[in-house]
């Protein structure tokens, strides 16, 4: 069968990988001249265990077991993966609540080797941090996930499908008893489609034959870095406890496998779909995103929240003070500017966010309408999904 696979993230190569390792006849298609140069090089690298996902949710199902794949996977592959563990610190007593809650998820997703540690506890694991509870997830871990999208693409290769880059696809018409992908250069017709287009599903989506919702609304998470000589401040990774009003799980420090700790990242209203700058503004695509319907709606209920993103967004100081709750002594002038990066939050009609993964079917094309983290985490189930959906009869 003859299957295209439209975006060269992880995600798409992770599905591209599968197919062509079933025999099919692959093509990626991404449009930039290089694979995985937004959400999946534009990461804090974690490998998440499943502590958030509510159970029997595709995500719990797909991380749980996408963790142990990609585990397997970067061992056979020699490529970065430490299990530095990761807790999830209670400042206040009115985050205790969620805490326990985030303990009976990761139980139910059979996430191993979870423990609630009381404040002398924590000291031991992290000594810079400062809570009264906290929930250790010993087996939470980084990778590089760039290098783990290189890998999946040598694969492809490896199975005679081909990856093309610099190919900007536009639509998929399948009204004509097979696939033709248009794109810059002219149109290619397959056997199946997947779509995999990340900040740009929902457009490709609906110009595929798909419906218009969800829409992707795009949030820039910023980051900084902390200088060499306060790296020693974190051992592992630091993470507040997430509102659950939101599916962000909030300014939280990082240790990467290179050597770094990134603190971060904020969610803030993007004026670009790859707008990774404040300065970077695409006047068309804001302007989609402030007349959208869902939009408007998910604005008037979190406008408050919103405006307090964007103002931490603007001082380094109330940026960092996010951090310093639970790390009290980091201090502003410990840190600089961190590459940002931008989530594709996938928003219905009616104003909420999807907090699942969604990943439907139209025809010949299998389109992926919502997959932020823990996709790369979850990429080798996934794949798996989307396969089957892509070879199921009809």
């Amino acid at each position: 069968m003859r299957i295209a696979v439209v975006g060269g993230g992880i995600l798409g190569l992770a599905t591209a990988r599968q197919l062509a390792g079933s025999g099919h006849r692959v093509t990626v298609l991404e449009k930039e001249p290089a694979l995985g140069r937004h959400q999946t090089g534009r990461n804090s690298g974690v490998v998440h265990a499943g502590l958030y996902y509510p159970a029997g949710s595709l995500k719990a199902r797909l991380c749980t077991r996408g963790v142990g794949l990609l585990r397997a996977y970067c061992a056979d592959r020699d490529l970065p993966y430490e299990e530095c563990g990761k807790v999830v610190v209670a400042v206040e007593a009115r985050e205790e609540a969620g805490l326990r809650t985030l303990e009976e998820r990761g139980h139910a997703n059979g996430v191993a080797g979870l423990r609630m540690l009381d404040a002398a506890q924590l000291r031991r694991i992290e000594p810079h941090a400062d809570g009264r509870l906290a929930l250790h997830s010993p087996r939470t871990a980084i990778c590089d996930f760039t290098a783990v999208a290189a890998a999946y693409a040598d694969d492809v290769r490896a199975a005679d499908g081909e990856v093309r880059t610099g190919v900007t696809v536009s639509g998929v018409d399948a009204s004509n008893g097979e696939a033709l992908v248009r794109h810059g250069g002219g149109a290619d017709a397959f056997d199946r489609v997947v779509v995999c287009a990340g900040l740009y599903s929902d457009r490709l989506a609906h110009a595929s034959g798909g419906p218009r919702y969800p829409t992707i609304v795009p949030f820039r998470g910023d980051y900084l870095a902390l200088r060499p000589q306060a790296r020693d401040l974190v051992k592992g990774l630091i993470y507040p406890v997430p509102d659950p009003r939101y599916p962000f799980l909030g300014v939280h420090l990082t240790r990467t496998v290179h050597g770094g700790v990134l603190v971060g990242p904020n969610a803030v209203l993007a004026f670009a779909r790859e707008g990774y700058r404040l300065r970077d503004v695409r006047p068309s695509e804001l302007a989609a995103t402030l007349t959208d319907p869902g939009f408007l709606r998910l604005a008037r209920r979190h406008w408050r929240t919103g405006a307090d993103e964007v103002w931490r967004a603007m001082s380094r100081r109330r940026f960092v003070a996010a951090a310093r709750r639970y790390v009290p002594e980091l201090r502003p002038g410990d840190v600089v500017r961190a590459p940002a990066g931008v989530r594709a939050q996938a928003v219905d009609r009616d104003g909420s966010m999807v907090e699942d993964f969604r990943i439907e079917r139209n025809g010949r094309v299998v389109q992926v309408r919502n997959a932020p983290s823990p996709a790369a985490t979850s990429s080798l189930a996934i794949a798996e999904v989307i396969v089957e959906r892509v070879l199921a009869d009809g």
